[in-house]
């Protein structure tokens, strides 16, 4: 009986066929290599993160830099105003109150530190989603 590869075994597999191929002395290509593609799940609250213009994103962040949760409330009212984000199944009033959940997490747990740290990642996020609408680049992560 066969036991199925772990993912960790896959990687591996992977790292193998490619070091094999750039230790082949005659510049041949291996055609048995492993293509691994990794993509990162999002829950609910980063996927509701809107992709915004790129100075409204830099606004956010720092607001959420100096006032923990004030970026992340500015930016759910940017989806009522139709930014686009990775929730396309969700009614617009649904990611808002995502938002702005997410910002009254950022306000009250800002006591401990936490909010103000996860709001200052939830600024970056912002900033990074926006410079991926200016490029054009699309989001595969």
């Amino acid at each position: 009986m066969e036991h199925p590869h772990k993912e960790g075994e896959t990687a591996a597999a992977a790292a193998a066929a490619a070091t094999a191929a750039a230790a082949d002395p005659r510049g041949a290509s291996s055609s048995s290599g492993v293509v691994v593609q990794v993509r990162e799940k999002k829950g609910p609250l980063r996927a509701a993160i809107p992709y915004m213009p790129f100075p409204v994103a830099v606004i956010c962040l720092f607001l959420n830099t100096f006032v923990p949760g004030l970026g992340t409330f500015v930016s759910a009212f940017t989806v009522l105003c139709g930014a686009r984000t990775d929730l396309p199944d969700r009614h617009i009033c649904c990611v808002f109150w995502l938002n702005i959940a997410a910002a009254l997490i950022q306000i009250l747990t800002a006591i401990v530190m936490v909010g103000w740290i996860m709001s200052i990642f939830w600024g970056m996020d912002m900033v990074i989603l926006a410079s991926y609408k200016e490029q054009g680049i699309p989001q595969q992560l």
